[in-house]
Order: structure tokens, then C-alpha cells, then sequence
């Protein structure tokens, strides 16, 4: 299964309309949710991930982790309605990053408790903050938190590029039709091999 989504991903560029390249100089990766309730969704896509952070890393672009968690009902939200069996408590073995991730001591981790990752959180002030004015966004799911983080970037005003290899969710289906929304008016795709080009790591 995960051989043939990874082969349908090589295709993502059949999706774009305009392509462009990450400046690094003012670019952040954002490597969304990857906890350890996610890790069936997650494993496919961890080798690319891991190439993702270790070429963003290599050219000094900041590496920020979010997290989904709840600290009480008072959080829930709608959440409570539409995922009721499967809210993240803080605190819980599930809500916890994925070991298996590159993560550093000095690393941030922003902490969200709904889909985007801008709401209701300080995430635009700390971006602003470093002079950064792109995005890269990785991680799960590709058609929910991801789409939705790369959504509420765009409209705060910074350029989005968006991973079509190190992002996943529960289907085929649901990744490609992010990827196709994403390329119409949203985000710049990229993959593994592009940004090691685009950012010149030997």
C-alpha cells in the first residue's frame, strides 16, 4: 500500500500551475501533528519527513513541531461532536510526538487544539518575530491539519509550500485532492528531491 501511494505522489506535478522554489533565508518548516495516535498514517511517509528536516536543517531553515491536544472539555470545541472517540488529551502517551522524529532540544513546539495550527496560538507572532515569510508544511493529515495550517498561512500573508511526499492521510483520494486545491490558489508543491535541488545540499 504504501509503495503505491509513493508512486502515485511522483505524479503531484501533473497538479501544479505555478512553481517556485523555497528561499531559505526566510523560510520555516512546519512539520504538523506527529504523534503517536497518528502513527499508522504517519510511518509511510517518516523516511521522507526525516529527508525533509535533515535538508532544512542543513540549510539553516527552523524546524516547528505542532502538537493537537486537549487539556479539558473547556477546549473541545467541535470537536467534541465530530471526533468525540478520538480526542487527544495532554498528558497521554498518544498526544506525544513520535519518537522516531529528528526533534532537538531547541526546537519549538506549538501546541493547537484544533485543526490549523495559527488559531489561537502564537504562531504568526513567533514566525513574524524571526523574519520569516514562507512556509513549509509536512505531516498529518494532509486534508485536515495540514491543508488547514497551509490555508491559514496563505491569508496571514506568507508563501506556502506544500509536501506532497512528506504529508499523509487515510487515502490516496483524500492526499491527491488536497494537493490539486493546494496547487490552484493555495501553495507551491514540493517534494523531497525538489527542495534538496532547490536548497543545494551536497
Amino acid at each position: 500500500m504504501a509503495s503505491s501511494l509513493l508512486k502515485k505522489l511522483k505524479l503531484y506535478n501533473t497538479y501544479e500551475i505555478r512553481k517556485r522554489n523555497p528561499d531559505p533565508k526566510s523560510c520555516a518548516l512546519l512539520v504538523i501533528d506527529m504523534q503517536n495516535s497518528y502513527t499508522f498514517t504517519a510511518e509511510p511517509i517518516l523516511s521522507n519527513l526525516s529527508t525533509t528536516i535533515h535538508l532544512c536543517r542543513n540549510a539553516s531553515i527552523p524546524v516547528i513541531f505542532t502538537r493537537h491536544c486537549h487539556k479539558s472539555p473547556a477546549d473541545y470545541g467541535m470537536f467534541a461532536e465530530w471526533w468525540d472517540e478520538h480526542i487527544l488529551l495532554d498528558g497521554t502517551e498518544e498526544a506525544e510526538l513520535m519518537p522516531a522524529l529528528d526533534r532537538k532540544p531547541e526546537d519549538m513546539v506549538v501546541e493547537k487544539s484544533t485543526y490549523g495550527a495559527f488559531w489561537n496560538t502564537q504562531l504568526e507572532e513567533k514566525l513574524v518575530e524571526m523574519g520569516i515569510k514562507e512556509v513549509i508544511v509536512t505531516g498529518v493529515f494532509t486534508n485536515q491539519c495540514c491543508e488547514m495550517t497551509a490555508r491559514e498561512a496563505f491569508v496571514r500573508g506568507f508563501r506556502v509550500f506544500f509536501s506532497a511526499d512528506a504529508t499523509a492521510t487515510i487515502n490516496s483520494e483524500l492526499h491527491e485532492a488536497t494537493l490539486k486545491n493546494m496547487a490552484f490558489g493555495c501553495a507551491y508543491l514540493v517534494d523531497c528531491h525538489r527542495l534538496r535541488d532547490s536548497l543545494s545540499i551536497k
